[in-house]
């Protein structure tokens, strides 16, 4: 059996989507007969009830470098698996130094580190020339010592894995001599598709929000934060009505998270409801807040349409994109730049460009109107979004731990 120690910035599942993603790859890894913990911050793990997940730092400061190489040392595992986003660090850098750390305090068995997301912030310390960080991110990513995003987490790991082509491409060109060792690997959709009759999720969902029973539902998914796009789909559905009277729009899911939380999260959603009730859409919009995954499923399962208007565009890394597609719902988006290749060349989703209200409502409208184009895109999106299954994505990571474990000397990144 293989046992692997994962580190988490943080291990919500409910609130965070790289948790959700790593308890998802853990429950995958386990039908494969690799056993798995998490190492993640104190406040995390009181929350989960899981013997696995172990609370070892307070924070993720440089103080917590000792305590954390403690407990990679005490592991017993046959390789370490960091998984990294910025954010569930609280953007802190002291995770940049473990590789490096690590390898100075014996430890040599491989490292594989997940990026999550890349090529968007950098260190910038205060104190320092400007001119000088440059030139020393310049030179140590050039020699291949860091790179000048995430210091030693990439340089000194053995295997690097990404979720999107985007931050492949910028890893590519920024550490070239690491392509050798560079992985691709999807992640899947946030929702498995619950088993149940689509008449009746349809009937269930328009009682459960007082539609008629002839309305067409146009569902969004995911936490509701302000990068999301809401406003404008909120402003776009408003001229969706003047066209499709019957429309409805329904939002699966819930405000808090890590990224939005306490007081922020409570006045986003109260200026969701202000805006809802300024455009006079009460009893036309619904918003059903967090839900299980299994009546999230049967929410989607009863909708006739999906939309993400994503600020920034949606890629291959958003699990709210792989679970509308792999509900069987046509899906408009907003386009990604630079764009995603996989969804510009299969023509599984209708993309349209983020915050315009106008251009939103019109490919509503049309797909609205449109029963056989709803038909196409649902059945492409359904056969696109198998390739996105955990199982998949398990054997995937598989592969990978059973190539860094037979390199010769783990400690040779």
């Amino acid at each position: 059996m293989t046992r692997v120690a994962f580190i988490a910035g943080t291990y919500q599942p409910e609130r965070c989507g790289v948790a959700h993603y790593t308890a998802r790859l853990r429950a995958a890894l386990d039908k494969l007969d690799v056993e798995s913990a998490v190492l993640t911050s104190e406040a995390a793990a009181e929350e989960i009830n899981d013997a696995a997940v172990k609370g070892v730092v307070q924070n993720w400061q440089l103080a917590a470098l000792l305590p954390l190489l403690q407990a990679v040392h005490h592991s017993r595992a046959d390789l370490l698996h960091i998984q990294h986003a910025a954010g569930t660090y609280g953007f802190k850098r002291s995770i940049f130094l473990l590789p490096l750390l690590l390898r100075i305090s014996g430890w040599r068995r491989p490292i594989v580190v997940t990026v999550h997301e890349y090529g968007w912030w950098e260190w910038q310390p205060p104190g320092f020339p400007s001119w000088l960080v440059e030139a020393l991110k310049q030179l140590g990513q050039r020699r291949g010592w860091w790179d000048r995003e995430d210091g030693f987490l990439l340089t000194v790991s053995n295997a690097l894995i990404t979720t999107n082509s985007a931050s492949e491409e910028v890893i590519r060109a920024r550490l070239p001599e690491r392509a050798n060792r560079l992985y691709r690997i999807p992640i899947g959709a946030n929702v498995e598709v619950a088993a149940t009759n689509s008449d009746l999720a349809r009937q269930r969902l328009r009682q459960t929000c007082d539609w008629s029973s002839d309305t067409t539902v146009i569902a969004f998914f995911g936490f509701l934060h302000p990068v999301k796009g809401i406003e404008t789909l909120l402003a776009a559905f408003k001229q969706v009505l003047g066209v499709q009277p019957q429309a409805r729009l329904l939002f699966v899911g819930g405000v808090e998270s890590l990224a939005l939380r306490g007081e922020a999260a409570t006045h986003y959603w109260h200026k969701l409801q202000a805006l809802i009730t300024e455009l006079e859409l009460i009893n036309k919009v619904h918003l059903s807040g967090h839900l299980p995954t299994a009546l999230a499923s049967q929410y989607l399962a009863g909708a006739d349409l999906g939309v993400l208007p994503f600020n920034t565009g949606v890629t291959l890394k958003s699990g709210s994109l792989l679970t509308l597609l792999a509900h069987g719902l046509p899906v408009v988006a907003t386009r990604h730049n630079p764009p995603e290749p996989e969804l510009t060349d299969q023509f599984v989703v209708q993309l349209v460009t983020p915050r315009q209200v106008h251009e939103l409502a019109i490919a509503l409208i049309k797909l609205l109107a449109d029963p056989v184009e709803r038909s196409r895109l649902s059945v492409s999106g359904r056969i696109f979004a198998r390739q996105f299954n955990w199982s998949y994505i398990a054997q995937h990571h598989l592969d990978v731990y059973r190539a860094v474990l037979s390199y010769p000397s783990s400690s040779k990144a």
